[in-house]
């Protein structure tokens, strides 16, 4: 997925500021120009969008730049286009192979009995929790 991303040029003084329209109070900044700019812009869309899904919220599709170049708030901004990794979007299951000790596995065992769920259900709530 490519988000465009509005950036606010900073200076020796002042932050680069970075926006994503399309994702309400996502945003970001950074000092050291531009190409920092994006990289924290594309961590803070991550960030959003897991917020966003353990909600239970909907994660709104991009937009183009086009659509958000025309606006007054963003005129003389810099656009550019974070791209962030589908798989972020995606609630499929996926098996892995992990390895553990034996004595953690008998304690997440133990405890998932406990909850009533599987090891991976537990895995994954304790994931989620970190």
């Amino acid at each position: 997925m490519k988000y465009p991303i509005a950036i606010e040029p900073g200076d020796e003084g002042r932050a680069w500021g970075v926006v994503v329209p399309d994702l309400p109070g996502c945003f970001s900044a950074a000092d050291s120009g531009i190409d920092e700019a994006i990289e924290n812009a594309k961590e803070a869309i991550e960030l959003w969008i897991d917020t966003a899904l353990d909600a239970g919220e909907d994660v709104p599709p991009p937009s183009s730049i086009a659509a958000f170049q025309k606006k007054r708030e963003f005129k003389a901004w810099v656009w550019a286009i974070a791209e962030i990794d589908p798989a972020r979007l995606s609630d499929e299951i996926e098996r892995v192979n992990i390895s553990l000790p034996k004595r953690i596995l008998a304690r997440l065992d133990a405890k998932a009995k406990q909850r009533g769920e599987t090891r991976s259900g537990l895995i994954a709530q304790l994931a989620m929790q970190a």
